[in-house]
């Protein structure tokens, strides 16, 4: 970290040892230790939070991501169901009459009686239903 080598800390020891004594030296050497070993330890703490904080903000970009992919996905998926919906739910055209049909009324169909035309009513409903679920 400080790439001190050997020949430095012999150089800060005997330094220290001219300047303290050889009484206080030891004292003084064991408060320089703990003090860089809270140093060191304030250091790595902060580091550990910032790599905490840098993948914490990693990941909530990645998901803000899939996220987003996953509802363009949705709508594509969505895009194409509609359209294939629509054309399954739209009934097929009902064939119309012809101008000879609907001109030429008989008078047995005027004189039917009110059962016969339920009855063709039903029938055309039955029809149409079946048109309309195929």
């Amino acid at each position: 970290m400080f790439d001190i080598g050997f020949s430095e800390l012999l150089v800060v020891f005997v330094v220290g040892l001219l300047i303290l004594g050889p009484e206080r030296l030891p004292h003084a050497a064991k408060t320089a230790g703990l003090w860089v070993r809270k140093i060191r330890r304030s250091i790595n703490s902060v580091q550990r939070e910032i790599n905490a904080q840098l993948d914490n903000e990693e990941m909530q970009q990645k998901i803000a991501e899939t996220n987003k992919r996953m509802l363009q996905e949705g709508q594509a998926i969505q895009n194409t169901i509609t359209p294939l919906a629509v054309s399954q739910t739209e009934p097929e055209p009902i064939p119309v009459a012809t101008a000879q049909h609907t001109d030429q009324v008989d008078a047995a169909d005027l004189t039917e009686s009110p059962e016969a035309m339920t009855d063709t009513d039903t029938k055309a409903k039955q029809d149409t239903q079946r048109l309309i679920d195929s």
